[in-house]
């Protein structure tokens, strides 16, 4: 996993740094420097002009100027003005302004075509939330030090950076409390089926469907199984479908009252519940189940869709192993208000209140736990925007919470498979069905090559 910071965990780690600010400064300086010579390609007879501020990151771009001159680069210094018309050159360092950056920021005139190369995060970019003050043009590559920040990823921001390097500069991050997962991290946490199994070990009951709905639960179904649980149970209250789908499902009916009690007495066999998807919005069926959730203590339950309507009337605390996995609108009914800009902070607020792991969906996704960690899924992308794609991630993460990964990892391991599965498909006319098919070669590609690592939202 790489670290996330925060410009405010930033500032700190910087002030604990055992090394002086120059010594820092230099070593941003170099960073930067080796990046310019890569894009480059080499240093005779290149120009290079450094847009530089007045603080800190404007100092990084003077150090990697310096750098550059001593190396036969022909380099040119200006200021962070619209004033300013930047010279014909071979590349343009941003050091403008960097993860602190507020307000609003009009970039000098550049020449048509050139590369730029941002320092930390590319200037009129908030190092918080992602957020664009004004026209920011689009680096080729951006250097930032010691950890990614939440600018870098989350958009608009996120389509501004290129490439983004992380440079080593002798910080200590090791105490962040938010990481963007990493293929090889998901390969980790996915455990290899026992020798000696059976379908129970890894069992989950999906309970979701409604007249008209019968959709939502077929689709969580299947990517449960595809996710690798071993057995499933689907149960619609008041009614089964008069053809099962998948076929591989056990179709247990429940009552269309007083189901709630009946599942709870049940779940001793069961290693996670997923319920809410398509089950409708009567306030009978709301309550069965808020009851079902209060009730299952100690099992993963992943509530989706209707079943995030029903808990937002619910008392905050929620069982441990509960998941809740809301889009913006469902996030507003549960906290009162939408997430705006600040995702990690909404999505770690929520969790703390509710006691519960939530998962924030986007571009990129969030997961938080109720002790204020919090994991970044930048897996996949605007294929996922379809209807029914939602189902599909809550079968997959109740999957791998029967497979025994604990209810956070589950929630982040199941938006990368997810996303993964996404980006197998096909860019126009992907659907919600077509992902659980594509579950297996997703979960076999990060087992087999570990260590492909999702880039942190290239520009697109």
């Amino acid at each position: 996993m790489i670290p996330i910071v925060t410009p405010a965990e930033m500032g700190e780690i910087d002030r604990s740094a055992p090394d002086p600010v120059e010594v820092l400064i230099d070593r941003a300086g170099a960073a930067v420097a080796r990046a310019a010579v890569s894009l480059l390609g080499g240093t005779y007879g290149r120009r290079v002009v450094v847009v530089a501020g007045k603080g800190n990151n404007g100092n990084d771009g003077r150090a990697a100027a310096e750098r550059l001159a001593r190396r036969g680069v022909r380099v040119q210094v200006v200021a962070p003005s619209a004033d300013t018309t930047v010279p014909r050159c071979d590349l343009v360092i941003d050091a403008a302004y960097g993860t602190g950056f507020r307000g609003t920021y009009d970039w000098p005139r550049l020449p048509p075509g050139v590369p730029v190369l941002s320092v930390d995060i590319p200037s009129g970019v908030d190092g918080l939330t992602g957020e664009v003050a004004g026209v920011v043009p689009a680096a080729r590559r951006t250097v930032t030090f010691a950890a990614l920040k939440p600018g870098l990823l989350f958009e608009p921001g996120a389509g501004t950076v290129g490439e983004v390097v992380v440079a080593d500069i002798g910080l200590d991050v090791s105490g962040a409390s938010c990481a963007l997962v990493e293929s090889d991290d998901v390969a980790a946490w996915l455990r290899p089926r026992p020798a000696v199994t059976n379908k129970w070990r890894s069992a989950v009951w999906v309970i979701a469907g409604s007249p008209g709905m019968a959709g939502a639960a077929t689709l969580v179904s299947r990517a449960a199984l595809r996710a690798g649980a071993g057995y499933v149970r689907q149960s619609s209250p008041g009614g089964s479908p008069a053809t099962p789908d998948p076929v591989e499902a056990v179709h247990v009916e429940l009552p269309a009252g007083g189901w709630a009690p009946k599942v709870v007495d049940e779940l001793d066999r069961f290693g996670a519940v997923v319920v809410g998807n398509g089950l409708g919005t009567d306030p009978s069926t709301q309550a069965e189940i808020r009851e079902l959730v209060s009730s299952a203590v100690g099992l993963p339950v992943v509530v989706d869709a209707d079943g995030l309507t029903a808990l937002a009337a619910a008392p905050a605390d929620l069982p441990t192993g509960v998941v809740l996995t809301p889009h913006d609108g469902e996030f507003a009914r549960l906290a009162g208000a939408p997430p705006g800009a600040d995702r990690l902070t909404a999505a770690r607020d929520l969790a703390r209140q509710r006691g519960c792991v939530v998962l924030l969906k986007g571009g990129p996704t969030v997961v938080a736990d109720a002790g204020g960690d919090a994991l970044v899924v930048a897996s996949g992308d605007s294929r996922l925007a379809t209807a029914g794609t939602g189902d599909v991630l809550a079968g997959v993460i109740g999957a791998l919470a029967a497979r025994g990964l604990d209810p956070f990892r589950a929630a982040a391991a199941g938006a990368f498979l997810h996303g993964e599965a996404g980006a197998l498909g096909w860019r126009d006319g992907l659907v919600a069905g077509d992902l659980p098919g594509l579950l297996p070669e997703a979960i076999e590609g990060l087992i087999r090559r570990p260590g492909r690592a999702a880039a942190p939202r290239p520009a697109r």
